[in-house]
């Protein structure tokens, strides 16, 4: 057994595996349920419209639920999270206000300030900030600043509206200790940091998620008082909780159902709506709560000025249990939950003695556990509607995701950001899991396999991208993450590998991939053009949709793409066939498809065309014009790096366990020397007897690698660019019968409105593509045994090998989170107050994507998914 095996917080984990008790409460509730999909039910699609921030308050959601540093059960029928009320606000802060993806200048973006403090994987303990400040909410501004700006302006945030200048604001601590599996402790820690007393009232907020008004055959639940400061819980699918208060000014109740009257002008059906506690907080109306004070939503009321520099404590308790004295051991609990958060990190953290870096490390997991969500759509249900709403418009059954009837996720997911993207996106979620897979095996692997169960994958094996268009096409990196994530395990596990997750993933993968050879290869040629493939600007058009001109496109990352696709089926299939000789003709399929694979990017269809530019040495997409004219478009992005990734490792003493696949790929290579030829120095063994199968020879991956190598094209002070910087002064134009396309360097956010416009990759720095570079590096040098070397970075004359490349890059991507010679992080920009003030400094946001002259933080901020890789890049190499 392994040191972190040993730990309290492992053995939580480990409990009952996928079923586990321990996880049954947790950071559950999504950041913004409105102006999603699933709550859309208009004729057009019009999600950002059809439930807004300002109808939030008083609509009852159909799909979900949100709340500040909110939890709940696994499937979010109970619900807990704050509300906040400064006394001047308009509203109650009871949901994060952001602009919506048609309000801001760079599409959708949150306005608040939280962070995400640390969090073990069963959520036995959780902490998280919330600066609220002590004037009123700038919710006026933050509307109009944005709606003025352009995309070629910055965001207008938060802090840029100077409400945080004076330190006029109070530091929110939100803590979560868990008694026993079903037992949760709250605690509230408020300070005050401005130079006066300030008034505060804070709203802990219990509701169920209605089920009960959709005219199926759910009872409705019940809260009530009980003994003066205790909320009863009764619901016919939970057991009995209690919401124990300690010195609370008064309990409100009222219901978690739509007031009509306000949205619609329609007669309301109930007399106390889910607005009702907002309206008897801010506007003193007391008709608006329920006098017999039972409900399905209610609140605890704290409300008093806190000095200057002071901190007020409120503690509550949610439980199963009915306890007489529910605060006696609360602070000697709280105690050993922290403890035991500290054991279990120590040991995940072995090797890394940098504070700063681990510090870094436990946010960024602190992060990925905070953004779970359950998430729950039933797209046939959502698609014809509910038995009280069948007069929707016709018009929805054939609109979005119409033909993904057999959709019905519910689910706790891992959110790539539970305000920005409060929806599972696939290749974000694969990133996700290794990392995760560090702290929590179970978790991941169970994040990989549903993606493939019936109830999310299409029955013609497509994955669902996300819910804006679940047919849409993302990088195909499931296998490669499976795979990962089994390597982990393994590693954690000393040796032993759970060959069940493998091959059950495996094959449903080989449907998947049976999908994408029938789905994108359009003419047979091997030439997978993928469409959009995640990279949303990447390219001179939009690649989801027809040319303009006519004609269409071979895309170099989408072979590049598939070439590692084959190589990770070809790595699973040895695997398995060590203990199952049936998996060797699988993994002679998938090296027959990666050579048939890399003949095709040399010679697209049989034209005598390939994806590789002799004259500039690297790799283009290719064209071909509605007049038969074919040409590469020379836009020098990641695209051209990704056949980097395409690169897998055999030993020999694997092959020699596996005689039929050794036969046969001996056969290929003596009989198909066409094909032997296109993959690297097969036939010279590299370190401790391996051999290589890759896309790039000696003199390619050299070219390649000196272009990426190079600071003033790919490689920026903070990782791997997007687009190469030889951009910014030479913009790449396309011509065609007097129209010119162009794409040039941009390193923030996109002056382009592609894809809603709130991702860029013509620039900046993205972690997972750096991920895989640097993973791809490794591969080789494991192959190369560190004798291959380059010059690093271009043109310096010093050349390390392929390894020390990659810990280069990997600690220019961590400098963007830890302190420079000037005290500041890079992530935070120029911004004085989170460079300066050590009540911001040192809390950290993972953002999107990176400022690729810079290191500024773009785009979602919290975000801490895929950025999350980063604590998997202190893992590896341990600030080396």
């Amino acid at each position: 057994m392994s040191r972190i095996q040993n730990t309290q917080e492992y053995q939580r984990v480990s409990f009952a595996k996928e079923n586990n008790p321990w996880k049954n409460w947790g950071p559950y509730l999504t950041d913004r349920q409105w102006g999603t999909v699933r709550e859309d039910y208009s004729p057009d699609g019009a999600a950002w419209e059809f439930v807004s921030h300002d109808m939030s308050r008083s609509k009852a959601y159909r799909w979900g639920e949100e709340g500040i540093a909110g939890i709940s059960d696994n499937k979010s029928l109970l619900c807990f999270a704050l509300g906040f009320w400064n006394g001047k606000d308009r509203i109650i802060k009871e949901r994060f206000f952001g602009v919506s993806g048609n309000q801001g200048n760079h599409g959708e973006d949150v306005k608040e300030l939280y962070y995400y403090l640390d969090s073990t994987p069963s959520h036995s303990y959780m902490k998280m900030l919330y600066k609220y400040p002590q004037e009123e909410f700038p919710y006026d501004d933050l509307m109009a600043e944005n709606n003025r700006r352009t995309r070629m302006d910055p965001e207008y945030e938060l802090v840029d509206t100077g409400i945080f200048d004076k330190d006029k604001y109070f530091d929110i601590y939100i803590e979560y200790a868990k008694a026993d599996r079903d037992d949760i402790l709250i605690k509230i820690s408020i300070v005050n940091r401005g130079p006066k007393k300030a008034e505060l009232t804070i709203l802990p907020t219990a509701w169920f998620r209605n089920i009960w008004s959709w005219g199926y055959d759910n009872a409705k639940p019940k809260m009530s008082v009980e003994n003066g400061s205790t909320i009863k819980i009764e619901h016919e699918l939970l057991p009995t909780y209690r919401l124990y208060t300690e010195e609370a000014d008064e309990l409100v109740f009222c219901e978690n159902e739509t007031n009509n009257e306000r949205l619609f002008g329609t007669p309301n059906e109930h007399l106390y709506c889910k607005d009702g506690i907002h309206e008897y907080i801010v506007n003193d109306l007391e008709e608006e709560v329920n006098p017999e004070q039972i409900g399905t939503k209610a609140s605890a009321v704290f409300s008093g000025f806190i000095g200057a520099g002071e901190t007020r404590v409120v503690r509550l308790r949610l439980s199963d249990k009915n306890i007489d004295r529910p605060f006696e051991n609360f602070e000697p609990t709280f105690f050993s939950r922290v403890q035991e958060a500290d054991e279990f990190y120590n040991e995940v953290q072995n090797g890394v003695e940098d504070p700063e870096l681990r510090m870094i490390q436990r946010q960024a997991y602190a992060g990925m556990m905070w953004c779970k969500q359950f998430y729950y759509f039933n797209i046939n249900q959502w698609l014809k509607g509910d038995p009280i709403h069948k007069d929707l418009p016709k018009s929805r059954l054939t609109g979005r995701n119409k033909h993904w009837k057999h959709l019905n996720n519910s689910n706790v997911i891992s959110m790539p950001d539970k305000w920005e993207y409060p929806w599972y996106a696939a290749w974000d979620l694969a990133f996700h899991c290794v990392p995760i897979a560090r702290i929590d095996p179970f978790f991941a692997k169970r994040q990989l396999t549903i993606m493939l169960r019936e109830y999310y994958m299409h029955p013609n094996g497509q994955i669902p991208a996300y819910e804006w268009h679940f047919s849409d096409v993302n990088p195909p990196v499931h296998a490669w993450a499976c795979w990962r994530v089994y390597e982990i395990d393994k590693e954690i596990n000393n040796g032993k590998g759970d060959r069940v997750f493998l091959e059950r993933v495996f094959h449903k993968l080989l449907l998947n991939f049976t999908w994408w050879v029938n789905q994108k290869d359009t003419a047979g040629n091997n030439i997978f053009e993928g469409g959009f493939l995640g990279l949303d600007n990447i390219g001179v058009f939009d690649r989801s949709q027809p040319l303009p001109i006519g004609g269409r496109t071979e895309q170099a990352d989408g072979p590049s793409w598939m070439a590692m696709y084959a190589l990770n089926m070809l790595r699973i299939s040895t695997e398995l066939a060590l203990e199952n000789s049936v998996y060797e003709d699988t993994a002679s399929k998938f090296f027959e498809h990666f050579l048939y694979i890399a003949g095709a990017m040399t010679n697209i269809g049989g034209d005598g065309i390939g994806l590789w530019d002799e004259e500039e040495q690297f790799f283009f997409d290719v064209i071909h014009l509605p007049d038969g004219h074919s040409e590469h478009m020379k836009v020098k992005s990641i695209v051209g790096l990704i056949p980097l990734f395409a690169v897998e490792i055999l030993d020999n003493a694997t092959l020699d366990r596996l005689p039929s696949f050794k036969r046969r790929l001996e056969w290929i290579l003596e009989n198909r020397p066409d094909l032997a030829s296109l993959i690297s120095r097969w036939h010279e063994e590299g370190k401790d007897h391996s051999r290589l199968l890759s896309l790039l020879r000696g003199h390619r991956m050299t070219m390649v690698l000196k272009r990426m190598l190079d600071e003033s094209e790919f490689l920026s002070d903070y990782g791997i660019r997007a687009l190469s910087k030889a951009h910014k002064d030479e913009p790449y134009e396309f011509h065609y019968h007097g129209r010119v396309f162009s794409v040039s360097y941009k390193p923030g956010e996109s002056d382009s409105g592609m894809f809603g416009g709130n991702s860029n990759w013509r620039g900046p720095i993205w972690f997972p593509i750096n991920y895989m570079l640097v993973e791809s590096l490794l591969k080789y040098d494991q192959y190369y045994g560190g004798t291959f070397k380059i010059e690093y970075p271009t043109g310096s004359g010093k050349e390390l090998s392929l390894r020390d490349i990659a810990g280069e890059i990997s600690g220019r991507l961590t400098s963007i989170f830890t302190l420079n010679s000037k005290g500041q992080r890079p992530f935070y920009g120029d911004v004085k107050k989170f460079s300066q003030d050590p009540h911001f400094r040192d809390n950290l946001l993972f953002y999107e994507y990176f400022h690729g002259d810079n290191g500024r933080g773009c785009g979602a901020s919290h975000q801490t998914g895929w950025t999350g890789l980063i604590a998997d890049l202190i893992q590896t190499f341990k600030g080396k």
